[in-house]
């Protein structure tokens, strides 16, 4: 008996315990939907950033740095990849290098759109988030990461510094997340678009320009050098 009664009560405060963890996630996840929420909805100087986004026109360049064959014979490319400020195609705000395996080169993109429903003035705003680069013969899961994702990317510093430094995570995290589900914040009018690849092949001597269409889709814009 006193071997059933132990059992018993161990069996509860392990069920105690398992009802105890449940409503610790259960609360954090809450909590994380609710702050999201409340930024989208609440927040008027993130609100605000986001209605001086300015349209734009280009937000980066490319170019080839050098290429050459490693030991396995294989075509290798070092891209040097520029962004812009948002405010200002003239300004660089970051830039790296990058090896990439062959001539032909993509580049992976989120656009994540503000549409009229969260800026109420009939004109949507949009970020660019660059997610990876990769060759032609590469999977874009193998790509190396251009930004790390849930990151505030240096060039929207307007938006995250418009939030509190508690707020920054949440936002940005919430803002990557669109790329595993596009439509988890349409009800507060932002819309993702996945998928934006542009790919091109890249010679020496040339510019190659990320520019926006009319219709908010990334194309580059070939431009000689010489």
């Amino acid at each position: 008996m006193a071997k059933s009664s132990k059992g018993k009560w161990i069996g509860t405060l392990m069920a105690l315990a398992a009802l105890v963890t449940a409503s610790i996630i259960g609360i954090s996840f809450y909590h994380s939907t609710a702050s999201i929420h409340q930024l989208l909805t609440e927040n008027h100087q993130l609100n605000k950033a986001v209605h001086n986004l300015t349209q734009e026109e280009q937000i980066g360049y490319a170019m080839l740095q050098s290429q050459s064959r490693n030991d396995l014979g294989e075509l290798e490319s070092v891209v040097r990849f520029v962004q812009t400020a948002a405010d200002n195609p003239k300004t660089i705000v970051s830039e790296q290098l990058f090896t990439v395996r062959g001539d032909i080169i993509h580049f992976d993109a989120l656009i994540v759109k503000f549409t009229n429903e969260y800026v109420k003035d009939g004109t949507e705003r949009a970020l660019y988030l660059w997610r990876r680069i990769y060759g032609e013969t590469t999977t874009p899961a193998n790509g190396e990461a251009i930004e790390i994702p849930g990151t505030a990317p240096e060039r929207y510093y307007t938006i995250t510094e418009s939030l509190h430094l508690k707020n920054r995570d949440i936002f940005w995290e919430a803002i990557w997340d669109l790329a595993n589900d596009t439509t988890r914040l349409n009800d507060y009018g932002v819309q993702a678009v996945f998928g934006n690849a542009i790919y091109t092949r890249m010679q020496a001597g040339k510019v190659y320009l990320f520019k926006i269409s009319a219709t908010g889709q990334i194309y580059p814009e070939i431009v000689d050098t010489y």
